[in-house]
């Protein structure tokens, strides 16, 4: 058996361990491993011991700012053709949008929004010339 060598007053001291085992893996790479092991718990531990700051501030969504979120993209579709792909979607979502805000789903809007707004950035659908969208009626 092997001894430990541990700091004074710690709560290892007189723990044995038998001869081929003198940490948690076995091997050349013993050492890098339990460096990395600690180095992982201690930065766990740091992090959940860490007390929060009073100054954080949460902001929670607004109907004002989801509005506001919607013009602007609203805006930004406005100038794309109206027979444009991209166009209908993101004004499908924008309507989605609105129907979230009404229901007080405020951070639901601005998510569609921004879905909407990257959408009209990215431009994912489009159509090949001579294509056309054919958008179903409800009883159809």
């Amino acid at each position: 058996m092997q001894d430990i060598p541990c700091a004074a007053g710690s709560f290892l001291r007189g723990i044995r361990l038998p001869p081929r085992f003198s940490g948690l893996f076995w091997g050349p790479m013993q050492r890098r491993m339990n460096t990395l092991i600690v180095g992982l718990v201690a930065s766990l531990a740091g992090g959940a011991v860490t007390p929060c700051s009073g100054d954080s501030v949460s902001v929670e969504p607004t109907r004002e700012s989801c509005e506001a979120a919607v013009e602007q993209t609203r805006a930004l579709a406005a100038a794309l053709p109206a027979d444009d792909l991209s166009r209908y979607f993101a004004e499908r979502d924008l309507h989605q949008a609105t129907i979230e805000a009404g229901n007080g789903e405020f951070d639901d809007c601005l998510d569609m929004t921004a879905r909407a707004t990257d959408e009209i950035k990215q431009r994912r659908h489009t159509l090949q010339p001579g294509e056309k969208l054919k958008v179903l009626q409800s009883n159809e």
